[in-house]
C-alpha cells in the first residue's frame, strides 16, 4: 500500500513540474519611455477678474434751474468737452447782467471818492482843510476800491453761473441713460443726471492670493518684473478676447478679510465695427463689470521639461519619476514640479534632460527593477501652457 501511494505521488509530482514551469518568472515588466526634452512653454496663471472702466464721471447740474435741452443720445458715444444737457438761460443772463449793473455803480462810487480825496489833500497841503478830513476821504476811497473788487467777484460768480447753464462732459467715452427728461428742475442735490464711462483702453481688475503673488514675483522678478507678463482674458461664452494688455498697478497693501492684493491691467477695447446712424451705440468687446477670466501669461516661452502627468507618482516624500538606467533598471528620480495642468507636468527640478522616462505601466515598476523598455502605446500629451 505505502508502494502504491509514492508511486501516485512520484507521478503526480512529474506530471506537475511542467505546470509550475509555466507560471514562473516572465521576464522584465515592459514599459512605454519617452526621452525627458526641454520644450518652450508659455506660463501661464488663471484669476477671475471684472472689467472696470479707468474713467468714470458722474454728471450733476451745478447750478439750480429748468432742464431746456439734452444734446446727445442715450448710449452713445461723446466726446470731451461735448455739451449734453443746457438749463433755462434767461434768469442767469438777467443776474450777470445785474452784477455788470453793480460794478458799474462801484466804480463810479470810486472815481467820485477819489476826486474827493484829491480835493482834501490839496486843502490840507493849503492850510485850508483838516487831516480829519483828509483821513475820512482816503478811508472813503479804499472803501470804493474795495467796493469795486467786490462788484467784479460778482461779475464774475454770475458767469460762471451762467455757464454752468452748458453741462458738457469732461471725458470721452459712452454715455448712460439720462435719469430726468426735459422741463423738470435740477440743480446740486437732484443727483447723477447721467454717467459716462471711457470704453479704450478698459482696465480689468483681479485678486491674488498672497502665496501665488510671491510665486509669481520669484518667478517673474528677474525677468523684468511686471514688464515679462502679459495679460489675456477669456469671456462667460468661453472666447479668447483677441487683444492682451499689461499690468499696470499693484496695490500697495494685502486685504486682511481675504489675504489677497488687488491688481489691474490695462487691455485696448477698439471698436468691432462702425456703427450706422440707426444704432448709436459704438460696438466694442469689453463693457464696463464684465466678469472674465484673467491669465497672467510669461511674455517670452522659457524652456522647461514637461511629462505626460501619468508618468508622475507621488507618495509621503513628494513627486516621483522612474528613469531607465544602466542595464534597464527602474531608478526613483524626486522631482518638483512648477504649475502643471490635468495632462501635463512640468519639472521644474530634478531631471537634466536626456534621462529615459517611464510612462506607461509606471505600476509594474519597483526601484532598481529591470524594465523592458519600448515606445509608449499612445504619443505623448503635447506640451501645452503651464
Amino acid at each position: 500500500m505505502i508502494r502504491v501511494l509514492a508511486g501516485a505521488v512520484a507521478l503526480f509530482l512529474a506530471g506537475a513540474l511542467p505546470a509550475a514551469a509555466q507560471f514562473g518568472p516572465q521576464g522584465p515588466p515592459a514599459v512605454g519611455v519617452i526621452t525627458a526634452e526641454r520644450r518652450p512653454i508659455t506660463e501661464t496663471t488663471e484669476f477671475v477678474g471684472r472689467v472696470e472702466a479707468t474713467d468714470r464721471v458722474n454728471i450733476r447740474a451745478r447750478v439750480t434751474g429748468f432742464l431746456q435741452e439734452r444734446l446727445f443720445r442715450e448710449g452713445s458715444d461723446v466726446t470731451e468737452g461735448q455739451v449734453l444737457y443746457r438749463l433755462e438761460r434767461a434768469p442767469f443772463e438777467a443776474q450777470v447782467e445785474q452784477a455788470e449793473a453793480g460794478l458799474a455803480s462801484a466804480r463810479a462810487q470810486l472815481e467820485n471818492a477819489q476826486v474827493a480825496l484829491a480835493r482834501a489833500r490839496d486843502l490840507r497841503q493849503s492850510g485850508a482843510g483838516t487831516q480829519v478830513a483828509f483821513d475820512n476821504a482816503q478811508a472813503a476811497e479804499r472803501t470804493g476800491q474795495a467796493q469795486v473788487l467786490s462788484a467784479q467777484a460778482a461779475v464774475r460768480v454770475a458767469q460762471i453761473n451762467l455757464g454752468y447753464t452748458e453741462i458738457s462732459t469732461p471725458i470721452a467715452g459712452q454715455i448712460g441713460r439720462t435719469i430726468l427728461s426735459i422741463g423738470n428742475v435740477v440743480g446740486p442735490d437732484t443727483g447723477t443726471l447721467a454717467t459716462i464711462v471711457s470704453q479704450d483702453p478698459m482696465r480689468v481688475a483681479f485678486t491674488v492670493s498672497q502665496r501665488t503673488a510671491l510665486d509669481l514675483r520669484n518667478r517673474f522678478e528677474g525677468r523684468g518684473g511686471p514688464d515679462a507678463v502679459r495679460v489675456r482674458i477669456r469671456t462667460t461664452d468661453g472666447r479668447m478676447y483677441s487683444e492682451t494688455g499689461r499690468v499696470d498697478f499693484v496695490d500697495n497693501q494685502i486685504d486682511r478679510n481675504t489675504d489677497t492684493i488687488l491688481v489691474r491691467a490695462l487691455i485696448p477695447n477698439p471698436v468691432r465695427r462702425a456703427s450706422d446712424s440707426a444704432t448709436p451705440v459704438t460696438p466694442r468687446e469689453l463693457v464696463d463689470g464684465q466678469f472674465v477670466t484673467v491669465f497672467l501669461e510669461g511674455s517670452e516661452p522659457v524652456l522647461t521639461i514637461t511629462l505626460p502627468r501619468a508618468a508622475v507618482l507621488q507618495d509621503q516624500q513628494g513627486a516621483y519619476v522612474f528613469v531607465v538606467g544602466e542595464g534597464n533598471k527602474a531608478e526613483r528620480r524626486n522631482i518638483a514640479l512648477g504649475r502643471s495642468t490635468g495632462q501635463v507636468a512640468v519639472v521644474e527640478s530634478g531631471l537634466q534632460g536626456g534621462e529615459t522616462v517611464v510612462v506607461e505601466g509606471v505600476q509594474r515598476v519597483r526601484p532598481g527593477q529591470p524594465v523592458n523598455p519600448g515606445p509608449p502605446s499612445a504619443p505623448a500629451a503635447p506640451p501645452v501652457r503651464g
